[in-house]
């Protein structure tokens, strides 16, 4: 299929999600969640917009200055937005506008208003509701106005108002529901996977000793304008010991012969995101000591990877990435003594310092628990999450040999959970040494 054809999350999809939230919530709950603000970059320009993932999880609405209400079984209407009026003025300069008519039928929606009537109206939706949901501690001016709100409710109680009671936490519905993708969202996710595949190969075939670590930044991001995607989190771009640092973000050094370079980037298309990471020679060849540290990590993710199935718990592919990763460094001769110690004693940390994942999807860490109840989830279909494995041997570690030192390795991709087993999104992208060497000497 061609990457350039459009694809988007359907509306009907949005008010499926709603529904559900609603009929989770139960019929004397209001939820509300405001859009996400624009953020100034420096005096009177601003950082490009980007929608609120839960907002835009529930309605698809692009724009700022909105809030969407949600107030089960209510007779006139379930489903309220609030948003900005049609302004021929300001959309001459920002773009069109849906105004709360365009809003409903675009987002299927029961209703519309104009953000201006928030004061108004939203004190009267709030009166007789038992419990509020809302995402408390992420906007404290909007925090302050709900207060302002439910404030007024009380101060009619003597009239014979019911003010609400119960204040919960919005992500313990909504972080549930969106770690679960369905098919829509998986098309989605797919073609970021593919996106920043096509981003990774070119960053690898242009590699040159004597380029800076910009030059292939600019690839990487080249490829995801031009499939109408969008960088999913700053770009890593790391050479020979930059790839020891775990969230390097300065990408402007010179990239020497011998160096490995980390490449950390993912797109986004669509809102979904995608997070790769593969660590290739700058001359097109590993050296020993590069290639021993690159098979040992690709085994550690092989490992983790034979976990990522229904049944099986979420923590169980960091303990087998840890367990090969100890394993392989004992017989180089990174560590000492006996594995069982190595590991209980976390020896392998000072190589080895991270998670092997995370969940993937609206945001590139994305929402939902790990644990309950102390105990690691259990992998269901649907879920997508990271395995990444990695070994960072410090510059500076004169407890190693010198031919091991600086060197940075870390191997990831996009993980689809299964009926019978996982998908791997991004399986397109060489991964073995043998593979990357093959791919940049074509």
């Amino acid at each position: 299929m061609s990457l350039h054809k459009p694809l988007a999350i359907p509306a009907r999809n949005h008010v499926r999600r709603r529904r559900q939230l609603m009929r989770m919530a139960g019929n004397d709950a209001i939820l509300i969640l405001p859009a996400a603000k624009e953020v100034v970059r420096s005096r009177d320009t601003h950082y490009p917009y980007r929608q609120d993932s839960d907002f835009n999880y529930l309605t698809g609405f692009p724009e700022p200055e909105a809030v969407l209400v949600l107030v089960p079984g209510r007779a006139h209407g379930e489903t309220l937005l609030f948003c900005r009026e049609r302004d021929p003025e300001r959309e001459g300069w920002d773009g069109p506008r849906y105004g709360p008519e365009g809003a409903v039928d675009a987002f299927g929606l029961d209703d519309a208003y104009p953000i201006t009537d928030l004061d108004d109206i939203l004190p009267g939706l709030l009166e007789g509701r038992s419990r509020v949901y809302y995402h408390f501690g992420r906007d404290q001016e909007f925090d302050l106005k709900l207060i302002g709100w439910l404030n007024r409710v009380r101060a009619m109680v003597r009239m014979g108002a019911q003010p609400p009671h119960e204040f919960l936490e919005l992500g313990h519905l909504l972080d549930e529901m969106r770690l679960f993708k369905d098919r829509d969202e998986l098309r989605l996710m797919q073609r970021a996977a593919d996106i920043s595949v096509r981003a990774h190969e070119a960053a690898m075939r242009a590699v040159r000793a004597g380029m800076h670590e910009y030059e292939l930044h600019a690839q990487v991001e080249r490829v995801f304008r031009e499939h109408d995607a969008e960088p999913a989190y700053g770009s890593i771009v790391g050479a020979g010991a930059n790839a020891c640092i775990l969230h390097y973000r300065a990408n402007n050094a010179r990239v020497r012969d011998g160096d490995l370079v980390l490449l950390d980037a993912g797109a986004e298309y669509r809102g979904y995101a995608a997070d790769i990471t593969r660590t290739f020679p700058a001359n097109g060849r590993f050296s020993r000591e590069q290639r021993a540290l690159h098979d040992l990590v690709l085994s550690a993710q092989q490992a983790a990877l034979a976990q990522a199935r229904p049944g099986v718990a979420y923590e169980e592919g960091h303990t087998a990435a840890v367990a090969t990763l100890t394993e392989g460094l004992l017989r180089l001769g990174l560590l000492k003594g006996k594995l069982e110690r190595n590991i209980a004693d976390g020896h392998y940390r000072r190589f080895y310092r991270h998670k092997t994942g995370h969940w993937l999807g609206l945001d590139v860490h994305d929402v939902g628990e790990y644990r309950f109840d102390g105990d690691s989830r259990l992998l269901e279909p649907g879920m997508v999450f990271t395995i990444e494995p990695g070994l960072y041997i410090s510059p500076d570690d004169t407890s190693v040999e010198a031919r091991w030192r600086g060197i940075g390795i870390r191997i990831e991709d996009d993980v689809c959970i299964t009926r019978d087993g996982h998908a791997v999104l991004t399986d397109a992208l060489a991964r073995s040494a043998d593979e990357i060497e093959s791919l940049m000497a074509a």
